[in-house]
């Protein structure tokens, strides 16, 4: 298990109706998903072959998907969610996930909010 290469999807806006408030549930908001992904990217180099690493457009597309569909309350559990789904790659050993939610009902003013978690597969499964 290399884990030293990194392919990153940083700013990927989809919009979702994710929080604990009602309104949050029913009128949805803006969230920005960061992604690094650790994997060996030596196989795709030596192929020049994109079927030996990580699609990032299709990566962007399930990502994409998970925020969009069946909300929850937690940013938390939405991250865990898409560090679960990309660990289901066969070449992703490790992976890093942060989702801002620039427009949390904050009656401040703030730039960002978000979590970020780190997991890796344990016993080569996703965990």
């Amino acid at each position: 298990m290399s884990g030293r290469d990194e392919i990153t999807l940083t700013g990927l806006r989809v919009f979702g109706h994710h929080g604990v408030f009602p309104d949050e549930r029913r009128d949805g908001q803006e969230f920005i998903v960061d992604l690094a992904l650790f994997l060996d990217t030596r196989p795709a180099a030596a192929s020049d072959d994109v079927a030996d690493t990580v699609h990032y457009g299709e990566l962007a597309e399930r990502v994409a998907s998970l925020v969009a569909n069946d909300p929850v309350d937690l940013l938390e559990t939405l991250v865990e969610r898409i560090a679960r789904d990309t660990l289901t790659h066969p070449l992703v050993e490790r992976v890093r996930v942060t989702v801002h939610k620039p427009h949390a009902p904050i009656p401040l003013t703030f730039a960002d909010v978000s979590v970020t978690i780190e997991r890796a597969k344990a016993s080569g499964v996703g965990s």
